[in-house]
């Protein structure tokens, strides 16, 4: 059993579910419940199999593409302040209605809620780290059994939201979405650190 808890953890922490609760609830705030239901749906299902696909084969697809974690961590910081900036200044109804969304065959249920909110380079670090010290098995069950917490969070975000009222909820929207312009720009720091093989 202590394997499963000790890689559960490390991707429990990495994925932060409750510091997604605000910025969830800031890019759905103008979502009926059936459209948010579907985006969360859309999201975890799109963090799920990214990170299976990188539990397997994650180093292959890296060598494949010529990219390292830190490209990704430059890459998904730099999606992450366009969307940050986007929130703290426009009011973009476009962007937040999946269906409009859609129509250009994108959604922000795969970017960026699914990637890389959810699963962001630390996420993705984390379960390379959990495959070599513990094996495919506890690493994939971890991986289940936090995505399940992701699920159930961000169904019960809204009801959050209600309890906050419209105007809370808005105020606590733009403050995520400031710390989310800062954890970006770390993010882009990071890999540029780890690049230049300072980190």
């Amino acid at each position: 059993m202590k394997p499963y808890i000790e890689s559960f953890l490390p991707l429990f922490v990495a994925i932060n579910v409750l510091g997604l609760v605000p910025m969830y609830l800031g890019v759905t705030e103008r979502m009926d419940a059936q459209q948010r239901r579907k985006l969360t749906v859309q999201a975890a299902a799109t963090a799920t199999a990214i990170a299976v696909a990188i539990l397997f084969a994650g180093q292959l697809v890296f060598s494949l593409l010529g990219i390292t974690v830190n490209d990704l961590r430059v890459g998904g910081g730099l999606i992450l302040l366009v969307l940050s900036i986007s929130n703290l200044i426009f009011d973009d109804y476009r962007r937040r209605n999946p269906r409009l969304v859609g129509e250009e065959g994108t959604s922000i249920g795969v970017v960026p809620i699914g990637i890389p909110l959810i699963m962001g380079p630390a996420a993705i670090t984390s379960i390379l780290v959990s495959r070599e010290a513990f094996g495919y098995l506890p690493t994939l069950a971890s991986l289940i059994a936090n995505m399940a917490v992701v699920t159930v969070t961000l169904a019960s975000a809204p009801l959050l939201g209600r309890v906050m009222g419209p105007a809370v909820s808005r105020a606590i929207a733009k403050v995520a979405s400031l710390f989310l312009a800062a954890i970006a720009v770390a993010l882009v720091r990071a890999g540029i650190l780890g690049m230049t093989g300072r980190l």
